[in-house]
């Protein structure tokens, strides 16, 4: 009777402690994934930069935010200049820019991460009531460093230039001036933050011209061409049209989790093929030809 009692107590002993353990071990796993949860829940990205990239960003943000309601993206501009100083002192999650990092004044390369998303073109644009669509190479340098001053001067109607720039540290500017000004410098102007200011001026303005990335050329003002080549993807890809740059995404050393998915997204085939062209840009995939640090070009 006894050995009865004393098996039946160990029993419910062994009962109990497994029960509790088995509370316990729920405990831990619902912990877990609640911290897992918490995690997912504050992931935040903060890109900051190109306004020439800023569009690409914006919308493809908005497409994976829908599928990662977890996920925080949050898009600005400032200008290349601004996204590579912020995202080396760590203020941002991706500093977006028109340049290499190594061209940054003041940027300390070492200490980014490349992510190359998308190849920009970018074009001369005019005012509509000009009278222009075509200019010389040389034609175009000498209105953007003051020698040409008059439309009537290389074809158009007797009206005064007026050249609108963009500010220092624009990397649309020194792709630009790069592929332009053959080291001549650029004459004292009224300087612009942003594409879409840009746009908007030479579209109101009779007798200005300036430079647009090709998303954001409208029918407001006058795309021209140079020596007869037109500023289209085609022409980038194989470095006809030679205004163009890599868009870059940096980071400070390897993005995180939540960084790096949405850098792969933007990588996508579903992006390149269908967003990344619909906007204006060219895909990755589809040039033929690389571009260094140092401007030098060359076939894949």
């Amino acid at each position: 009777m006894k050995k009865t009692v004393w098996l039946t107590l160990a029993l419910a002993t062994t009962a109990a402690v497994t029960l509790l353990a088995g509370c316990g071990g729920q405990s831990a796993t619902k912990s877990t994934d609640a911290a897992a949860k918490s995690s997912s829940q504050s992931a935040k990205i903060v890109a900051v930069g190109s306004t020439a990239l800023q569009p690409l960003v914006e919308q493809a943000a908005s497409a994976y935010q829908n599928d990662h309601p977890e996920v925080k993206l949050t898009v600005q501009g400032g200008g290349s200049g601004t996204g590579l100083s912020q995202v080396v002192q760590g203020a941002v999650t991706i500093g977006n820019s028109d340049i290499f990092a190594e061209q940054g004044k003041g940027v300390d390369a070492s200490k980014l991460v490349d992510h190359q998303v998308a190849v920009v073109g970018m074009a001369p644009v005019t005012n509509k009531d000009v009278g222009i669509k075509d200019l010389k190479m040389s034609q175009l340098r000498d209105i953007f460093t003051g020698k040409v001053k008059n439309w009537k001067q290389v074809g158009g109607k007797d009206e005064a230039i007026t050249v609108v720039n963009r500010a220092q540290g624009s990397g649309t500017r020194a792709t630009f001036e790069a592929a332009v000004l053959d080291g001549q410098t650029a004459l004292t102007s009224q300087e612009q933050d942003s594409n879409g200011t840009v746009q908007k001026i030479v579209a109101q303005t009779p007798g200005a011209i300036s430079y647009l990335a090709f998303s954001y050329v409208k029918s407001d003002v006058q795309a021209l061409h140079i020596d007869g080549v037109a500023p289209t993807a085609k022409n980038v890809a194989t470095n006809a049209w030679k205004i163009w740059s890599y868009e870059h995404m940096y980071t400070k050393g390897k993005p995180d989790q939540a960084t790096a998915s949405f850098l792969k997204y933007i990588n996508s085939s579903a992006v390149q093929k269908s967003l990344v062209t619909k906007l204006g840009y060219i895909s990755i995939h589809d040039m033929q030809v690389q571009k260094s640090a140092d401007n030098q070009v060359t076939k894949k």
